[in-house]
């Protein structure tokens, strides 16, 4: 495998700042055709011939353990991470210096790609628990792209993915109030966890009420209090982070009357 494939990640990572060690990058080639993730992430849509490209990238991999950052706000943009495992939020520093919460990412879903416009990261991305991601060199993707109109046009989709999260957040943050906001986040995890296999009505947090209150705009008390009211009408069995939906189609129906 390349050596720069696998410095260039390392050295992104301020350990000065979090107090962890730089995860280790494990030299081992990832194959996007073999990968149980393979319809979620990157080769979504692709045909075999160009998934077989993307085999001939090497991906490195990389452990990134929980509280540690894969790369930091304002790093130069090198590569594209894919989650392999575990859960990463996205969070830039605001103007009176406050952390703002912009995302989260599961297994499946791409990390980085906002530092396209600048060519450095515009957010930070910590693990919030143990984590694998697999390393994509931006420089080699595009050189693909300029050969495959596919894989271009991948490439465009993703970018149009991002927009649209982005809008998301805009409109959980602008037309609803704290129910609608935390229902609308509730039911997206509920569906991401699903296509991934996993129950869809049961599952534990794993980011903290501050950090959902923060990527919704609320504060930590209303996050609690509207948890509470779930609970109280039934929608929800709360358990600290575990989280049982008890009545999803009462949880969407509120969300959805509301949004007529």
């Amino acid at each position: 495998m390349h050596a720069a494939m696998l410095e260039a990640p390392s050295r992104s990572v301020r350990t000065t700042i979090y107090s962890v060690p730089v995860p280790s990058v494990i030299a081992i080639k990832t194959h996007c055709s073999s990968c149980h993730l393979r319809d979620l992430c990157l080769p979504c849509g692709l045909a075999e011939a160009d998934v077989d490209s993307l085999d001939g990238l090497m991906f490195a991999r990389r452990k990134v353990k929980a509280g540690e950052a894969l790369y930091l706000e304002g790093d130069k943009f090198l590569f594209i991470y894919a989650v392999r495992s575990g859960t990463f939020k996205a969070s830039l520093t605001l103007a009176d210096g406050r952390d703002q919460v912009s995302g989260f990412y599961m297994a499946g879903e791409l990390m980085g790609l906002d530092g396209l416009a600048q060519g450095a990261y515009a957010s930070s991305a910590i693990a919030l628990e143990d984590t694998e991601i697999c390393a994509i060199p931006y420089s080699l993707l595009s050189e693909l792209s300029s050969s495959a109109a596919n894989m271009q046009h991948v490439v465009t989709r993703l970018m149009s993915r991002e927009i649209v999260r982005e809008h998301s957040l805009m409109m959980l943050l602008g037309s609803m109030n704290a129910e609608e906001r935390l229902a609308a986040f509730l039911l997206n995890l509920s569906q991401r966890l699903k296509a991934r296999g996993y129950s869809a009505h049961e599952f534990h947090l794993r980011m903290s009420r501050a950090e959902i209150g923060s990527y919704l705009g609320m504060k930590l008390e209303t996050v609690s209090r509207t948890f509470s009211a779930f609970a109280l009408q039934g929608l929800l069995e709360v358990d600290k982070r575990h989280i049982r939906i008890v009545n999803p189609e009462g949880l969407k129906r509120s969300f959805e009357l509301r949004m007529r």
